[in-house]
This record gives C-alpha cells, structure tokens and sequence, in this order.
C-alpha cells in the first residue's frame, strides 16, 4: 500500500506543487480495505475494515455486478440523511470510464456521448447507463455492523461505520478527489 501511496503523492505533486501541499484527497485501497485521507503529502487519517462492492473492484465495472470501480473519481453530490446514513456521490461513470467501456464495445457511442455531454456540462453523468451509476462513499444507515465487519457486501459503493463516516465527512466536499486502487 504505501508504494502506491508515494507514487500517487509523487505523482499528485508533480502535476501540481503549488497545491500540492493544501490539497485534500482520498485513497481507497481494496485489497487492504482502507480509506486513508491525505492533505497533499501528509495523511491525515486512516479507516481500517471499509467494504466494497461483494464481487470485488474492476475497470471494466458494469451495472449490477456488484464491483466497486477503480480508477480516479470527484465528489459530487452529497446527501444527507440518506439510506446509508450519509452519502457522498461519486461522479461515476466519469471519462475514463466510459472511454475505456467504448473502446471495450460495453457501451455504444450514443451512451458514451450522453456521459461525456453531461460532463462537459458540469452536470453528474447519467446513472442508468449500462456502466451503472448511484455510486459513493456512505455509512451503514440501520446496516448490520457485523455483517460489515465481515463481508464487502456493497453493491459497488465503499462502506464505512457510521461512526467513521462522521469523522470522514470534515474532509469530503464536492470537487474532492477519490483514487481507488
């Protein structure tokens, strides 16, 4: 985790030092099952024991296949109180989603150019594309905090405790940025 974590700050500071040392973003790793929120190159926190998506995390992630994407995302919508407690959407599916799902002939060029025309708008991409969508960061709401602690059973969300998504909400906004790996 930590190789990947420098290689993402190296990466973060490269493209751009003047903020790099202000800016807030999110490090979900799903092969350890942790949240880690960084303030440029300093972590400010860890969340052990997160759930993803039951079937895993893929690329190629499609609407009810139960996997959590990978890749780079952007807040963008918050709602609170929602079934999960608290949610904080993720602008999924995002370009390189949908650019990789073309090339892949998941998704046809007219549903790649309601994404990308969404995006271009400001506006969150559409979320019943063949991709899926309802995508995000939230608590358990009435959950099972056992079920939780023992099972990725998203449906390709990223779960935490609603105690730790209390304490993750200070640093979620929309505009912040979502690597998960």
């Amino acid at each position: 985790m930590y190789s990947r974590l420098l290689v993402l700050i190296f990466c973060l500071f490269i493209s751009n030092p003047s903020s790099a040392h202000n800016h807030v973003w999110i490090m979900v790793d799903t092969k350890t099952s942790t949240l880690s929120v960084m303030k440029g190159m300093t972590l400010e926190a860890v969340f052990n024991d997160i759930a993803i998506g039951r079937f895993g995390a893929s690329k190629a992630r499609m609407m009810g296949d139960n996997r959590t994407p990978l890749g780079s995302f952007k807040i963008d919508r918050i709602k609170e109180p929602s079934r999960y407690y608290r949610f904080f959407g993720l602008d999924f599916p995002n370009r390189e989603a949908a650019d990789l799902a073309l090339a892949e002939n998941r998704i046809t060029k007219e549903t790649w150019q309601s994404i990308i025309h969404a995006i271009e708008a400001g506006r969150t991409p559409p979320q019943n594309t063949p991709l899926g969508g309802h995508l995000g960061i939230h608590g358990l709401g009435r959950g099972d905090q056992q079920v939780h602690g023992l099972y990725n059973w998203t449906n390709g969300c990223i779960a935490l405790t609603n105690a730790q998504i209390d304490q993750l909400s200070k640093w979620l906004k929309p505009g912040v940025t979502v690597e998960i790996w």
